[in-house]
């Protein structure tokens, strides 16, 4: 992550999203005018509130728009299920490797399928991963005690492990999370996990996971080297530009996209409702008076004077090299999962995606916000998405 610990950054995001003023910014102020030019059905915006969860709470939220987009009913499905078996399976991996991967709140949008195929799914109805009475999630506690614990069982104090330490590990889940249910009943029939996620008109088969970085072949899967990607899952590779054309192409056909993406950059004004990556000017167009003024402002100043955008302006060219190096320099980090639901064009004709966040509706655009073309190609981590999506010219090259 960008000048911070990976296991804080999503954490703290949120935290400050959650801190920040909810005043809603008047729409005429930011300069901006979106239209929007194609959308996919989506459920309601989630807030994922003081937890570093949001890889969970987009792609759940992409599932619960899979299963609208194939005709199901609207249903929410459980964050808390999927945050329980991912602690618990993290922990054991952590052990394994002798605590020399990360531990934390983090995670990636393929975390979701992985306790989908394992484990099942349910629905938050049933299991919210919540007790005490809380309405949201606040994993900050839960998350410093579950690392303590994996600390203290890694110093292998004994001469070998016992199988105590799972059982005390689900006890702190249990206690903080609650015991999930073996059956449940929905509309009057009994359920597992596992049948009522063989309910659902899903196939885990027919989803993919698309990146684009050229320190791996092109067209070839490869383990995204990031540390919440700590079940080490494949990602497919295409050039930027493909990469760009599957998303259009993906909405364009009524498809849902899970986006993991950094949005960390002084471009990503979230209560203002955008995401752009505007040319890099060090001092602005400025003469006379205003230059003066210019010259006697502090650095801090100058900074965000330099980011107080007021509608359209000129964006980077984004190219394959300057994408590699964002990565390779740590500018471009694993920040955040998002859910892609629109496209849109501003006053200018410029393109934009239109983005569902899991941090409530207390924004410009009551959750959603809009991506630059530009900082898509920039920012992107990865995608997540349903094969047919991918236009054949692309998908024809995959190998294996």
């Amino acid at each position: 992550m960008k000048k911070v610990i990976l296991a804080s950054l999503a954490l703290g995001i949120a935290l400050n999203a959650a801190a920040a003023d909810p005043k809603i910014i008047d729409p005429d102020s930011t300069g901006f005018k979106f239209t929007d030019v194609a959308t996919v059905k989506t459920t309601p915006v989630k807030d994922q509130n003081k937890s570093g969860t949001c890889w969970c709470y987009s792609t759940n939220t992409f599932f619960e728009d899979e299963i609208l987009r194939k005709g199901g009913k609207p249903v929410h499905l459980s964050e808390g299920f999927v945050v329980y078996h991912c602690y618990l399976d993290k922990a054991i991996k952590y052990i394994r490797m002798d605590g020399e991967i990360n531990f934390a709140e983090g995670g990636a949008a393929l975390d979701v399928p992985y306790v989908w195929e394992n484990y099942g799914m349910m629905p938050n109805e049933v299991y919210t991963g919540m007790t005490y009475g809380d309405k949201k999630f606040n994993t900050a506690e839960l998350t410093a005690n579950l690392q303590g614990y994996a600390n203290v069982i890694n110093q292998r104090k004994l001469k070998k492990l016992t199988p105590a330490w799972i059982e005390g590990f689900k006890g702190i889940l249990d206690a903080y999370m609650g015991r999930i249910p073996d059956k449940f009943s929905i509309n009057g029939v009994e359920y597992t996990p596992k049948s009522y996620a063989a309910s659902l008109p899903i196939n885990l088969d027919d989803y993919i996971s698309v990146t684009s970085f050229n320190h791996h072949p092109f067209y070839k899967p490869f383990i995204i080297e990031v540390a919440d990607n700590w079940l080490w899952g494949y990602s497919q590779n295409v050039t930027v530009d493909e990469l760009l054309e599957i998303a259009n192409n993906a909405i364009d056909n009524g498809y849902p996209i899970a986006w993991g993406a950094d949005v960390s950059e002084p471009g990503f004004k979230w209560r203002k409702g955008y995401a752009i990556l505007p040319v890099d000017k060090d001092v602005p167009d400025l003469s006379g008076s205003d230059m003066e003024r210019w010259a006697k402002l502090s650095d801090k100043d100058r900074e965000e004077e330099k980011w107080d955008i007021k509608g359209p302006v000129e964006e980077q060219v984004v190219t394959q090299e300057s994408r590699q190096l964002m990565f390779d320099n740590k500018e471009t980090t694993d920040d955040h999962g998002m859910v892609i639901v629109g496209k849109a064009v501003d006053q200018k004709g410029n393109r934009y995606f239109k983005v569902q966040n899991s941090w409530d509706t207390n924004q410009l655009y009551d959750g959603y916000f809009y991506v630059s073309e530009a900082y898509f190609k920039a920012k992107t981590m990865n995608i997540y998405l349903h094969r047919d999506a991918i236009p054949n010219r692309i998908a024809s090259k995959f190998k294996n």
